[in-house]
């Protein structure tokens, strides 16, 4: 131990990530330097396996649907964006879809979906899915009740039609408090770069927390199946629920030469 350190510590302090750490903020903070740098060995670690994990699907012509559902600012892009940063991109894709057209509003509701579902040896990673029907969409008022309940009694089934035909479905719902929601979106209002993030949806959000959170209780109360269960990731510190998911996607997914000691969770101290 040096000046209450830990050399393994110490060791961190020494690279060139923490020096820039330092540079970045106006009142450094050695605690929360070594936060950042211990996450982000764990991350770079666990990204190691997802590359182990995304030849495996390659190899072995693998269909993988990950789906990444939550409140606005629930930290949902994020996780993908850690999740897939070295990945080969040829073989995955990132879904997030805009408000469907006029003719995909006249075709079945999982149409859009199913035309994006992955070939052979490829991954999909959903930025919001077909669950938007499930919350957002009657939240908001942009489906009727009649809609709202055909989905409900379809999805099932759906889930059901796919993974039977060969895909391997990741469920994750990305939970936040309402407080903490309210401060990102202040955050992103504040930032000249992401406040392009924050839509009529975000702005009606918080009054609409209770509503929210009526549709969320009955979308698991319905789809948390056997078949495709839902991972709740708490998701308030954005690093923990980073890390959380990817360790969920290498349990999960059960790819050649896993190392189960990496995959093994970690604590990083908050």
């Amino acid at each position: 131990m040096k000046n209450n350190i830990p050399d393994k510590s110490l060791s961190l302090l020494n690279k060139k990530k923490s020096i820039k750490q330092f540079l970045s903020k106006d009142k450094p903070n050695v605690s929360r330097v070594l936060r950042y740098l211990k996450y982000e060995n764990r991350l770079k670690e666990l990204q190691e396996e997802l590359i182990k994990l995304q030849k495996w699907v390659a190899k072995n012509d693998e269909k993988i649907v990950i789906i990444f559902e939550g409140r606005d600012a629930a930290g949902k892009g994020g996780a993908i964006r850690r999740a897939t940063e070295h990945l080969n991109p040829r073989e995955f894709k990132v879904v997030a879809l805009p408000k469907p057209t006029d003719v995909e509003q006249s075709q079945w509701y999982f149409q859009r979906y199913i035309n994006l579902l992955p070939m052979k040896g490829t991954m999909v990673f959903y930025d919001r899915s077909w669950y938007n029907r499930a919350i957002v969409e009657p939240v908001n008022g942009f489906c009727t009740t009649e809609e709202y309940n055909i989905f409900m009694n379809q999805v099932n089934d759906f889930e059901r039609m796919i993974v039977e035909s060969g895909v391997r479905l990741i469920k994750f719902y990305f939970s936040i408090s309402k407080g903490e929601q309210e401060r990102r979106f202040k955050e992103i209002i504040a930032s000249p770069i992401k406040k392009w993030k924050f839509s009529a949806v975000d702005e009606k959000a918080i009054a609409l927390w209770d509503d929210y959170t009526y549709y969320k209780k009955e979308m698991f109360k319905k789809t948390n199946t056997k078949l495709a269960p839902w991972k709740v990731i708490r998701a308030n510190k954005k690093t923990k629920a980073r890390i959380e998911t990817i360790e969920n996607i290498l349990k999960i997914i059960p790819y050649d030469d896993k190392d189960l000691e990496v995959i093994k969770p970690v604590i990083i101290e908050e």
